[in-house]
């Protein structure tokens, strides 16, 4: 199915982008062009660690994270059609692209490595017995913990106006706690620099938009669960 266009003038909220699209996309290909070097030029350095392989923790949270992802680009799609307000709407373009870029890029790294972007061994094997999340069973219906569950999903597109916001903030809120517990695993487990470099950033950035939504929860006389 095709994703609904968040470039069009009647529905983008009217603040503009802190980053021109071509520029984000050349920081995107810059990424990508530095692991590509350092893919080619580091394997006979003893300093510097070979591809990883598919039981990696950078190749697990690659592909974890690049499902996490998807889930909140679907969500902040959803909730734009779903309130007028302005605030909630920029929050959530604001997600979208950058969850959408994170994704390319993380998706972009498997394809480098040749490594499959599913894994027999399911969802965050990679963290099991590290003390993170992967020990934990996510609730029915969703795939890994911190995602919203199918039917959470299907209650916000039928919702709208200020129940639609609250749910919206409130799920996204849960949906970066998960977040963030896979980007820390990662920037300690991680042996790929530029990887550990991005989930450091997912980290500080995700962060930030949990105090932002905690605000705008109050403000709707509401909470994080």
């Amino acid at each position: 199915m095709t994703e609904p266009d968040l470039t069009d003038s009647d529905d983008v909220p009217t603040r503009k982008p802190s980053r021109a699209p071509w520029a984000v996309a050349a920081a995107a290909v810059l990424v990508a062009l530095g692991l590509v070097f350092w893919l080619v030029a580091a394997p006979g350095d003893d300093d510097s660690p070979g591809t990883p392989d598919a039981a990696s923790a950078d190749a697990g949270f690659a592909r974890d994270m690049a499902v996490h992802h998807q889930q909140a680009v679907e969500l902040s799609y959803i909730v734009r059609d779903r309130t007028d307000d302005e605030d909630v709407r920029r929050l959530a373009y604001d997600i979208a692209q950058t969850q959408a870029n994170q994704r390319g890029m993380l998706l972009g790294w498997l394809d480098l490595w040749s490594l499959p972007k599913t894994s027999a061994d399911g969802y965050m094997a990679w963290m099991k017995g590290d003390g993170h999340i992967g020990h934990e069973a996510p609730e029915e219906g969703s795939l890994m913990p911190g995602m919203a569950t199918t039917a959470e999903m299907g209650r916000l597109g039928k919702v709208s106006g200020k129940e639609a916001e609250v749910l919206y903030l409130q799920l996204l809120t849960d949906h970066h706690m998960g977040g963030v517990t896979m980007a820390r695993a990662c920037a300690e487990q991680c042996e790929v620099p530029q990887e550990r470099q991005l989930a450091q950033s997912m980290v500080e950035g995700q962060q930030s938009e949990m105090e932002l939504m905690a605000d705008m929860l109050k403000e709707r006389g509401s909470a994080p669960r």
